[in-house]
């Protein structure tokens, strides 16, 4: 268990506070991050269910939730409420994640809770938004039916195949991050001015927005975008390739420094026909594109994966073999850069897993616990919050709190 004097100082936001009442991926990771990075981060978690993070073995939660404090705490009833108007009160982030409207429902509307703190900094994530058409702001929405609704999932996979869902949970985690950057920068501005702000952040925008030019080619020039499967659609030698090993490769011929250094090693010269320097690519279906992709087949027909990228690296050719876990745990870059990392469960197991990214100078983040069980941390939140022991055991009597 761990008060509010428990929790180590470091990093860049050290002293910030954020009250998480968020679940599953998009609102918990821009709480994560700020918690590797020094925050209190007051983790409210449902009295009703536990977090959907928490199954299939719990390594989404502990891969997300570490450094957090938690309370379980049934938020709308009036002892709950009266619970998170005291949490919000001195905090500087309210993070939330639920159906549109939902907390407006409960009377717990963004001037409500500006009412009690006018800096706080407030995140409304869902998958629909908080407004628009009724129907969709009430839907519930999880990342695979978000990609298919922003999009994104129709740019998956390959042209004569179904769609796919891309791993792992990418819109999640696209309306985390966007979410984290709207959130520090609001806090920035609560700080100059003492005025708090509200985002309404819907994932399936989120998604659509990181879509880099396709919406825009569609919506101006009525270009649709198709599946590219494992190669590009224009360029050759552009996509994944299968070694002599049975392992893989995805490589990339683009760009005229690119196309000199690799064309010399297959005996050609960019610049002479027919590789023009009218384009720094190999175009599919030209007469240099076929020659291109046949050299590119060849080499990795008759060469292991890992020698494979090695030629193609050497001579300046963006090139890698497609990695697995089992090859990231030992490969000398990811050991040499420390980017797999241990620590401990709050239970006292051993864990492994992605470190604390991007390696900071000044301000480093770090890990000082696990991902804490539900309401791990109740008395310790609510005595630094006035409450006494017959207080707390009462709120445990009424189910307002819970421990498990």
């Amino acid at each position: 268990m761990a008060k509010r004097a428990d929790v180590p100082e470091f990093g860049m936001l050290r002293g910030v506070t954020v009250v998480n009442a968020s679940t599953v991926v998009a609102g918990p990771i821009a709480a994560s991050l700020m918690a590797e990075m020094g925050a209190d981060v007051i983790w409210i978690e449902s009295t009703k269910s536990p977090d959907t993070n928490r199954g299939k073995g719990g390594m989404g939660a502990e891969c997300d939730r570490k450094n957090m404090r938690n309370i379980s705490l049934d938020i709308p009833s009036p002892e709950g409420r009266e619970i998170l108007k005291k949490l919000l009160t001195n905090a500087d982030i309210f993070i939330e994640s639920s159906k549109g409207g939902t907390y407006t429902k409960w009377g717990l509307t963004d001037e409500v809770l500006w009412s009690w703190n006018p800096k706080l900094v407030i995140a409304h994530f869902s998958g629909y938004g908080q407004s628009g058409d009724p129907d969709y702001v009430s839907r519930g929405c999880y990342d695979p039916v978000c990609q298919a609704f922003s999009g994104y999932m129709a740019l998956q996979g390959f042209k004569d195949r179904e769609p796919l869902a891309g791993r792992e949970v990418p819109t999640d985690y696209l309306a985390g991050l966007s979410g984290l950057a709207n959130i520090l920068a609001a806090l920035r501005y609560a700080d100059k001015t003492g005025k708090g702000e509200s985002f309404d952040i819907a994932q399936f925008e989120m998604a659509a927005r990181f879509q880099n030019k396709l919406p825009m080619d569609y919506f101006n020039d009525r270009k649709t975008a198709a599946p590219l499967g494992a190669h590009n659609d224009i360029t050759a030698a552009w996509g994944t390739y299968r070694c002599k090993d049975g392992n893989y490769v995805y490589l990339m011929f683009l760009g005229a420094g690119v196309m000199k250094r690799g064309l010399k090693y297959f005996g050609y010269e960019f610049g002479v026909d027919p590789f023009p320097t009218t384009q720094n690519f190999a175009k599919i279906g030209t007469e240099g594109g076929t020659i291109l992709e046949a050299k590119v087949k060849e080499l990795c027909n008759t060469h292991d994966a890992i020698e494979v990228e090695n030629i193609l690296c050497g001579m300046g050719v963006p090139c890698s073999r497609v990695m697995t876990y089992e090859m990231m745990e030992t490969q000398p870059h990811y050991v040499a850069r420390h980017t797999i990392k241990e620590w401990d469960a709050v239970d006292g197991r051993h864990l492994k897993g992605v470190a604390l990214v991007p390696a900071v100078t000044n301000n480093p983040g770090q890990i000082w616990r696990g991902c804490p069980t539900i309401g791990m941390d109740n008395e310790d939140i609510l005595s630094d919050l006035g409450y006494d022991k017959a207080e707390i055991a009462k709120l445990y009597e009424s189910g307002v709190i819970r421990k498990v």
